[in-house]
């Protein structure tokens, strides 16, 4: 049986049992079983299913280890998080994630003036906020409302022209005031694609010189005991824990230096995100090299360690891991359209009385493969294939034998794979399969639910939904449905080996699941040719069963025109009036036809069916 890799990203989260994925928590539902629930009630198209208890549990994990590190180390400073709205701003999350973290005290962190306003209506009461980014005046005077309210909050300064309006604001408004915080620039950065977000050449942050000048701005404007943190983010997806060690051993030491210039109020270091979570499937070993308990020890550790030999206070430490929270609370779901050999039977063979030799070179092969020959007469089908090609184009065969020739060698390739297996030890047939791959065509938008592969060639786990209890021998190339040639996630028999079921999509359908979706994909996703966000249902277990506690349908055709500024009654006018004064059609067509396009303005743009 082929798991997947479900042992190196799933985290115990997911379950296979009966030949069906599982949600591994209550009474442990198939996804399959949820998704043909939903699909009863007549919802079609891609599905994002939502799982509240893995929100819950990245955030009881994040908390009991660091509880345990600074209880471990004698710690006298407090552990802190706050969770970055721009990972997943959608409701159907944000809502989740704020009730699962109300009795940690778990913050939210804003990093735009519509996310700040966000935060200030959903933040439990007392937990923290930060605010980092570039900000405005405007910006930061929204900052100041969010202090008068009784949030507590810190405005983390990204350039010292902030800091002074900061401080002219400061002069006009009420107390109390926000905190402040400092974002660091340090020379250290992390590792990986995300890695430029760190270092001393980073978008953000203030040199040493720019740390200095700000206190002594502070200082003038007796606005320095509102100075409490100083911020640093090395990378997203920290996939070591050397770099992150070299990070807080110099925001140790500037912690220090600034205390002892007089900074006596900061007491807080905040490292940002990075904390990784597990995408490989197809590797051997994790791709992090450290665990959550070992980064919190090493973080706990060195700030008691720098702090006890500065002779200075252990600072309160903050996290802002999205990626870790968000990510493996959500799977896309999406059903197979089609495979693209499915049309190779021998029905549709048209053999002739006298066939052209290689024709009947192909028959003989197909009826004789067996396990002992089937790699060399997989590749003598091709070699024959490649030889009707060119024969084809010298004139020398027609059409009907071009046909025949396609059909042979698929029928072939599908009789050796069944025979050969995946073998993934084995180059060679790895290799051969990269030439034969299966198209399996999905209906979801690749641009819409995972961009990071289209743009970072961030792998996303894949697997069938169900039949897990029968071997897959057909190497899968994924397209989605979008027209445009990067909506593909291809075989590559060393980064992403995937097999899939040989299935007729005609009398059965056949569902993928996406895996570790829940972080970037939905807020990054773009409205390439027009599709939109998947239907979404969020998905409540207990030990008696499941609930859909919420279910919120893709947005219609009409919708997604309006979000573009399109004059909706416009085009509906335009189409109507078209409509009536075609001639082409008589007043009870015009009727029928009218109704239809209501229909379809009003469904959402993916695919129901194609057969």
């Amino acid at each position: 049986m082929n798991n997947y890799g479900l042992n190196l990203w799933g985290d115990s989260n997911f379950v296979i049992e009966n030949g069906k994925v599982c949600i591994n928590h209550g009474s442990k539902p198939a996804i399959i079983d949820i998704v043909k629930g939903i699909r009863d009630e007549g919802y079609r198209g891609p599905m994002l299913l939502r799982f509240p208890h893995l929100i819950q549990k990245q955030i009881e994990q994040i908390y009991s280890n660091f509880k345990s590190a600074i209880k471990e180390f004698s710690y006298k400073g407090s552990f802190n998080a706050v969770y970055p709205l721009k990972v997943n701003q959608y409701p159907g999350f944000v809502k989740n994630l704020v009730k699962h973290g109300k009795k940690y005290g778990y913050g939210l962190e804003a990093g735009s003036k519509a996310e700040l306003l966000l935060v200030m209506a959903y933040n439990n009461e007392g937990a923290p906020i930060t605010v980092n980014g570039f900000k405005d005046k405007e910006m930061i005077n929204i900052g100041f409302i969010a202090a008068e309210m009784g949030h507590n909050i810190t405005l983390t300064i990204e350039g010292l022209n902030e800091l002074e309006a900061i401080i002219a604001i400061a002069k006009e408004r009420f107390k109390p005031k926000p905190n402040i915080g400092l974002r660091i620039r340090l020379h250290s950065s992390g590792s990986g694609i995300w890695a430029k977000s760190g270092g001393i050449n980073s978008k953000f942050g203030l040199t040493a010189t720019e740390l200095i000048e700000a206190v002594n701005l502070l200082k003038d404007a007796n606005l320095l005991d509102c100075f409490n943190m100083i911020h640093f983010h090395i990378g997203s997806q920290i996939t070591e824990i050397h770099p992150l060690k070299k990070a807080l051993i110099e925001a140790g030491n500037i912690y220090a230096e600034l205390r002892k210039m007089g900074a006596k109020n900061l007491k807080a270091i905040n490292l940002g995100g990075g904390l990784a979570i597990e995408y490989s499937q197809f590797k051997e070993n994790s791709s992090r090299n450290y665990t959550l308990s070992e980064y919190a020890n090493d973080v706990v550790y060195l700030l008691k360690t720098i702090a006890n030999q500065k002779n200075e206070l252990e600072p309160d430490i903050f996290i802002e891991s999205g990626r870790f929270v968000a990510a493996s609370h959500a799977v896309l779901v999406a059903p197979v359209l089609e495979l693209f050999s499915q049309d190779y039977t021998e029905e549709k063979l048209a053999l002739k009385k006298k066939n052209p030799q290689l024709i009947t070179e192909l028959v003989d092969l197909l009826n004789t493969i067996k396990a002992s020959n089937a790699m060399e007469y997989l590749h003598d089908s091709m070699d024959h294939m490649e030889s009707i090609l060119t024969l084809f184009d010298l004139g020398y065969v027609d059409l009907v034998d071009r046909s025949n020739a396609e059909i042979l060698t698929h029928l072939i390739i599908k009789k050796a794979v069944k025979m050969l297996g995946t073998k993934q030890n084995n180059p060679e047939l790895l290799k051969l399969q990269e030439e034969v791959q299966e198209r399996y065509l999905i209906n979801f938008s690749l641009f819409q639910s995972l961009p990071d592969f289209w743009g970072l060639k961030q792998n996303f786990p894949v697997m069938p939904l169900h039949r897990l209890d029968v071997r897959p021998t057909r190497s899968a190339s994924l397209w989605d449905i979008t027209c445009d040639s990067d909506g593909e996630i291809g075989f590559d028999d060393e980064f992403n080996p995937l097999f899939l079921h040989d299935i007729d999509v005609e009398k059965e359908e056949y569902f993928l699941g996406f895996f570790m979706v829940g972080a970037y994909q939905e807020v990054l996703g773009m409205k390439h040719n027009l599709f939109t966000h998947p239907t979404e249902a969020t998905i409540e277990i207990d030990e008696s069963g499941y609930k859909v506690a919420h279910l919120l349908e893709s947005q219609s055709i009409l919708d997604i025109m309006e979000d573009l500024d399109y004059d909706i009654y416009e085009i509906q006018d335009t189409l109507n009036e078209r409509i009536e004064k075609s001639k082409l059609v008589t007043d009870t067509q015009k009727k029928q036809i009218l109704g239809e396009m209501y229909l379809f303005l009003n469904d959402n743009g993916y695919l129901k069916t194609i057969s």
